[in-house]
């Protein structure tokens, strides 16, 4: 039965700290190094439902992708609800480790378990790292369709294979243009719109696209934006994280239980499409 310090290390080899962006917050939140680990749960949001079902399942980590604290806090007071999801971890003994930006652009990461949920085919990363001389790392992916797809049948294929959400899946440009290749981004993605056009694909897919960045997107190319909930665009990734750790486990015989939680965090709860908009 390994101690926390020893997954941790584990965890630190798959997306080590030094690979997250300057402004990120990751690594280990909450924990005692010498607990003992026999139970790990993976999530995106460490939010006060996830920990309220690690506690249920019993674990002894939650591995996070999103930070819990990203601005830094003077508090920790359970007056305040991330105040509560500290307290509550302490008290039941649950650990609590974020990978977020060192994830996005690991080998595999995030964007690569995007494009396993959409069966995409990855050909390289769509901003390479330049400290990774074999260039499998970087932020998002360009992928290749085994078929050409109409950009409404990919949109259906997105909105089937990812999880549900009440956004399901924005589309900008000619529904019934064709796709052949295709950029990726897990998480927010408008910032990489030069680097998507210059790539030359035919689609995008991300989330949390804004107005005036997609308007001007589709108004200087026939590139077809696929617009995703946030949450569902990541969620993949804890399935491949999880899968990971399985494998470490039983290779160093550690003999871990390791469960990917299925609560739905994204904070949209419903969607009411406006009478006559186009389906």
């Amino acid at each position: 039965m390994p101690r926390l310090s020893e997954v941790i290390a584990a965890l630190e080899i798959l997306w080590p700290a030094e690979r997250a962006e300057s402004w990120d917050a990751v690594g280990t939140v909450v924990g005692e190094p010498d607990q003992e680990v026999t139970r790990v749960l993976f999530a995106v949001d460490p939010v006060q439902e996830i920990v309220d079902e690690a506690v249920k399942l019993d674990a002894d980590l939650l591995v996070t992708h999103h930070p819990l604290y990203l601005r830094g806090t003077t508090t920790v007071a359970a007056s305040h609800f991330k105040g509560r999801v500290v307290h509550t971890l302490i008290k039941n003994d649950i650990a609590l480790h974020v990978a977020h930006t060192n994830a996005d652009t690991a080998d595999p990461g995030v964007s690569d378990a995007l494009a396993g949920a959409l069966d995409l085919r990855v050909v390289g990363p769509l901003v390479p790292d330049p400290s990774d001389p074999s260039g499998r790392r970087g932020l998002g992916r360009i992928c290749e369709l085994d078929h050409p797809v109409t950009v409404r049948e990919l949109a259906a294929r997105a909105a089937a294979r990812l999880p549900a959400t009440a956004q399901g899946i924005r589309v900008a440009g000619d529904p019934e243009a064709t796709v052949r290749t295709i950029a990726v981004s897990g998480g927010s993605g408008d910032s990489l719109f030069d680097v998507v056009r210059a790539a030359g694909v035919d689609a995008f897919l991300t989330a949390d696209l804004r107005h005036h960045p997609a308007s001007e997107a589709v108004a200087q190319s026939p590139l077809a934006l696929l617009d995703a909930a946030h949450w569902a665009t990541e969620w993949p990734w804890c399935e491949l994280a999880a899968a990971q750790l399985d494998e470490i486990s039983d290779r160093h015989d550690w003999g871990l239980r390791v469960h990917v939680s299925k609560t739905v965090t994204d904070p949209w709860t419903s969607h009411s499409p406006s009478p006559g908009a186009p389906n």
